[in-house]
């Protein structure tokens, strides 16, 4: 690949870089790394769009892509689309507070005037939902009639549990549409994929932007924090306390974190890792592990208002009894 750096885009290599687990390359100026752009280019040109708005807007860390010598957002190598994107300069100054600093980031990003059509989740978490839901059970049942494993028997044990808590998030999101209290945070902004720590990683990886509300970001570090930290309900009161300093939650998005919580994205996402890699024996472990582990985040999904000093009920925010 480094053929097409210097043939395509005419960049005199120095030498080949692993940052942040990616492998790319650098010259007198530069980080480039090259991506597969099979059936996305539609949507990488969206995430690049939200990546050239931020690197404009002080975030230098994002990559962003750049074009051929011909002008060209993808080149053809092997017969695939490949594109090249850019960084300009590493993060490499520690975060004092990634609440506040996530805030600010999602208060640049409700400046920004387009929103896309093709990464955008905004308004549409409810219909996502119940489409996942779907796909996602039908696919287990068709592997589990075919693939006769642990993994796959493990699967269909907990298959009823996911649907009926995935069914319960739902439900309760459609019931807060009805919510009248929210204010200007609620707008769409730029957001990640799963939000962990990249503000505080080297670089902001294009990829990883989408366009949502800005609880999602809030609901998925909350989430890790469940999973990762023994002092998870610590943390949580910290990063919210700091992120509101900076951006307010209105009753409306505490209803959209709760739900979002509720919902079990980190299972879906270990599952569709599975329809991809087919490595069930190895996952099947990691699989139970997860399956224990989920015990645990309902208890401090549970503790969620009160741990936050908040009180639910004076506030009129409904939770799950079951919990």
């Amino acid at each position: 690949m480094k053929y097409v750096l210097e043939n395509d885009y005419h960049i005199n290599i120095i030498e080949k870089i692993e940052l942040y687990g990616y492998e790319g390359w650098r010259d007198e100026e530069y980080y480039y790394f090259i991506i597969s752009s099979n059936n996305r280019e539609a949507i990488h040109m969206e995430q690049a769009a939200l990546a050239y708005f931020l690197v404009e807007n002080g975030f230098s860390q994002t990559t962003y892509p750049i074009t051929t010598n011909e002008g060209k957002w993808f080149v053809i190598h092997d017969e695939k689309p490949y594109m090249v994107v850019r960084l300009e300069k590493v993060q490499d100054r520690p975060i004092d507070s990634i609440g506040k600093r996530l805030a600010q980031f999602h208060q640049l990003g409700f400046s920004y005037q387009y929103e896309p059509k093709l990464i955008s989740s905004y308004g549409l978490w409810k219909e996502l939902w119940i489409q996942k839901v779907t796909v996602f059970e039908q696919k287990l049942v068709e592997e589990a009639n075919t693939t006769k494993n642990a993994y796959h028997r493990l699967a269909m044990d907990v298959l009823p549990y996911i649907i009926g808590v995935s069914e319960n998030a739902i439900q309760y999101l459609q019931e807060s549409d009805s919510e009248m209290r929210f204010h200007e945070g609620d707008q769409g902004t730029i957001s990640f994929n799963r939000f962990r720590a990249n503000l505080q990683a080297p670089m902001i990886w294009m990829n990883d932007l989408v366009y949502d509300h800005p609880t999602r970001d809030i609901a998925e570090y909350l989430r890790f924090s469940f999973f990762q930290h023994e002092q998870a309900p610590e943390n949580a009161v910290a990063f919210l306390r700091d992120y509101q300093t900076i951006q307010p939650l209105s009753m409306f998005s505490w209803r959209l974190l709760y739900a979002r919580l509720i919902f079990p994205i980190h299972i879906y996402d270990f599952l569709e890792e599975g329809f991809r890699r087919k490595n069930y024996d190895e996952r099947y472990p990691l699989f139970v592990h997860l399956v224990d582990k989920q015990s645990k985040y309902e208890k401090r999904l549970a503790q969620f208002f009160e741990a936050l000093g908040i009180d639910a009920k004076a506030m009129r925010i409904p939770v799950l009894n079951w919990l």
